[in-house]
């Protein structure tokens, strides 16, 4: 509960960035609200106007349905401002998520991106986001018009009958459900990273896949893999979904029981048929923000679980910086001094290496996959620092550098070419 709290008031750090539209919307929320509470008194004062067979009050029912109109036409403009400030609201803020996670992917250690699935990442940037910001458009579009209906009918069906207090019930129910979804839902995303990951391997490397006449076999895992991601949506869509069938159920019976109880009132004379059209219909529309809400637990419940994905790959740790000093143009005089280094700490891998290479002099690391040769390079250019021994660069240990100096003074062409989406001029003056 703690991590959720702490999740709702990041999250809610970011949404108040845009408080501008925050309050534009809930100036929205609040003509839709009275437009709702309006209407009905209005269609009430028409009913009452109706007296019976030549005793019609027209007078009375064209100020009604003149009334009618102009909040109609009140809550269609409120409905519009509303829908586009909250777009740009949950958007805006998925958006800002986003852009946030890709500057995170640049500023991570290469140890973090060898050691999580490229797919994962990709899926966590792309689709975590683009959930989160549906969770939050839709959490925003309904909270604001249900808290403020829920207030204002609050007042006037207390004090008709305190049968209504049985309709808060749904709230209860739908938060017991909705506490035992959220696992469910962080289930559904971990199995999306892990099936977006297959595909990204499946595509990257599918010649070899043809060559190795390995597609049976690939099917066979894809189908494993989807399995899992059906079987957590599943899950996760099932237990959600008992949510607003179940408040509705609570609200419904509220409603027969204040439907009963008003019919037995006008009866009695206590109160107009105009007055039980208004009471039944406040009946109606303070139970409907309550399964509005509930699904918007449901809702919130999925993009905490996405917005917790991506912020792991936030607070990752990122790659530090050891040294200061910059080369300004290298000669390439390198020297390996007693270098020592593992990638895991009981697999030893580099030991006691040492090399030494002239200014202009070519030279090549030959021996099995696996011996430690690319393993030099990412030393080299300081993608992983030695556990003991220095490198020396004209002199200098390499770790007393920036990264940028003395990769802006390296060339590296790797084994395994990549090419941008762009033109081959494009790709050639990458680096």
């Amino acid at each position: 509960m703690k991590k959720g709290n702490g999740l709702l008031k990041r999250l809610w750090g970011l949404i108040r960035k845009r408080a501008g539209l925050m309050g534009i919307s809930l100036v929205s929320a609040v003509m839709i609200t009275l437009a709702a509470l309006m209407i009905p008194i209005r269609c009430g004062e028409a009913v009452d106007a109706l007296l019976g067979k030549g005793m019609v009050d027209f007078a009375q029912v064209k100020n009604a349905l003149i009334g009618i109109g102009i909040w109609i036409v009140l809550a269609v403009a409120g409905h519009r401002g509303m829908a586009l400030c909250n777009q740009r609201l949950a958007y805006g803020t998925a958006d800002e998520i986003r852009r946030a996670a890709a500057d995170k992917i640049h500023r991570l250690p290469v140890k973090y991106l060898d050691s999580h699935l490229k797919g994962d990442l990709l899926s966590r940037i792309v689709n975590d986001t683009d959930s989160l910001g549906e969770g939050l458009l839709m959490s925003v579009d309904q909270l604001f018009t249900g808290v403020l209906t829920i207030a204002g009918t609050l007042v006037l069906m207390v004090r008709m009958d305190p049968v209504i207090a049985l309709t808060p019930l749904s709230m209860v129910v739908a938060g017991f459900i909705a506490r035992r979804t959220q696992k469910y839902f962080a289930a559904q995303a971990a199995a999306r990273g892990s099936e977006t990951a297959f595909i990204q391997e499946m595509v990257s490397g599918q010649q070899t896949v043809w060559a190795f006449g390995h597609e049976k076999e690939a099917l066979g895992d894809f189908d494993r893999v989807n399995d899992e991601m059906i079987g957590a949506s599943m899950k996760a869509v099932f237990y959600s979904s008992l949510t607003n069938p179940s408040t509705r159920l609570v609200n419904n019976i509220a409603y027969a029981c204040v439907a009963a109880l008003a019919g037995i009132r006008a009866v009695q004379g206590h109160i107009t048929v105009g007055e039980m059209s208004v009471f039944l219909s406040y009946a109606s529309q303070y139970a409907k923000p309550f399964n509005e809400l509930s699904g918007v637990i449901t809702e919130l419940q999925n993009a905490l679980a996405c917005f917790k994905r991506v912020t792991e790959l936030l607070d990752a740790p990122e790659e530090k910086e050891t040294g200061d000093g910059a080369l300004s143009d290298a000669q390439g005089a390198l020297t390996f001094e007693k270098v020592h280094f593992r990638y895991e700490p009981d697999r030893p891998l580099l030991r006691d290496i040492a090399l030494e290479a002239a200014p202009g002099q070519r030279i090549a690391l030959v021996g099995p996959t696996g011996c430690g040769k690319t393993t030099l390079i990412n030393l080299l250019m300081r993608f992983y620092d030695p556990d003991e021994g220095r490198i020396l660069l004209d002199g200098t240990d390499t770790r007393a550098l920036t990264k940028r100096s003395l990769r802006e003074n390296a060339g590296m062409v790797l084994q395994e070419t990549w090419l941008r989406h762009a033109t081959v001029r494009e790709n050639i003056a990458y680096g």
